[in-house]
């Protein structure tokens, strides 16, 4: 069964499901980490909503899924430069992957069986425009870790070597989830995810039940599950679109600002990262609600968001870091 579980119809987990949206409003938040436990539908939540976003433009044959004929890359031989409508694309950066496979390289059997020297795109390509996906990012090689955050920061893949110079676009929200029992995320790639959100299995009979129900539904009764679920996903892309649409619009006022900045230095956090993605999260909060203007609740629904994971490691607090942000907000943002 090739066809996603409806983004609509993952029991709970608001939190994650919201970060996601956020981050299908504004791409530009740099992405969403999830850590918690196994089994709780971070791998389903991420294809489920890019299944649940419109379909991309592209150019038949284009490795890079440009949406324009001169947006191609000059190293493809794509001849024919049809648009084409494609889902948005949802790629997974498996452990063990090795940097070629990542950025590309020399195409070999090219090279063997007709003398050219040609460029086999890899991960990065096929990711551009959509989702990046990373289980276990926690575990994932330190030199590929480097490789991501220089594409992440720049929004383009540079490959230099066996005597190619190639360059692409790259542009794609990154989503890693883990289990935070198995290794720490090295502190440069956990600030380079905008979003971070902590989830766990439900603790209540009702929702793990509901979980089987609609499992269970979607096994054995498809197609009227998803006739059912595909509705609300259907109104859940309007308002991601018509948010899209209201981003540019959304005011921002110098008290939200100042808010943004007191609320981080409360809480500690390194640099100015923190504020600026808050502000962002805020913004596309704002215009999922078609509020107009960020105002207070904004922020103190986007601020765990955006700041659990970029607070200083305090020892002799056993809350953990999401009821720290909570507490401060309460106590800077009344």
């Amino acid at each position: 069964m090739t066809t996603p579980f409806p983004f609509s119809a993952i029991v709970g987990q608001y939190e994650m499901k919201r970060a996601m949206v956020l981050t299908a409003i504004d791409p530009g938040l740099g992405g969403v980490l999830v850590f918690g436990d196994r089994g709780t539908g971070k791998s389903t939540a991420v294809r489920a909503l890019a299944a649940l976003l419109p379909p991309i433009t592209v150019v038949a044959g284009c490795p890079v899924n440009s949406a324009t004929a001169r947006d191609i890359p000059d190293w493809t031989d794509v001849k024919d430069t049809a648009l084409i409508e494609r889902p948005t694309p949802v790629v997974d950066l498996p452990l063990g992957v090795t940097e070629d496979r990542v950025t590309g390289a020399l195409d070999i059997e090219r090279a063997l069986t007709q003398g050219e020297k040609a460029f086999e795109p890899g991960l990065l390509a096929r990711a551009n425009r959509g989702y990046l996906y990373i289980d276990e990012v926690n575990l994932l090689e330190d030199h590929i870790v480097d490789l991501l955050l220089d594409v992440a920061q720049s929004g383009m893949n540079m490959v230099e070597r066996e005597g190619l110079s190639i360059r692409h676009p790259a542009r794609f929200v990154l989503v890693g989830s883990g289990n935070p029992e198995e290794g720490e995320l090295r502190p440069q790639l956990l600030d380079r995810f905008g979003l971070s959100v902590e989830v766990s299995s439900p603790d209540n009979v009702e929702e793990r039940v509901e979980v089987i129900r609609r499992r269970t539904e979607f096994e054995t009764d498809h197609e009227a599950f998803m006739a059912r679920w595909q509705a609300e996903d259907a109104r859940l892309r309007d308002r991601i679109l018509a948010a899209r649409d209201a981003l540019g619009q959304t005011i921002t006022s110098d008290d939200v600002l100042t808010d943004c900045a007191r609320l981080s230095m409360a809480l500690g956090t390194d640099g100015l990262r923190g504020e600026l993605t808050l502000l962002r999260a805020a913004r596309a909060l704002a215009a999922l609600e078609q509020a107009g203007e960020v105002n207070r609740v904004h922020l103190r629904q986007a601020a765990p968001l955006a700041l659990s994971h970029r607070l200083r490691r305090d020892p002799l607090d056993e809350a953990g870091s999401g009821a720290r942000v909570s507490r401060v907000v309460a106590e800077t943002l009344p």
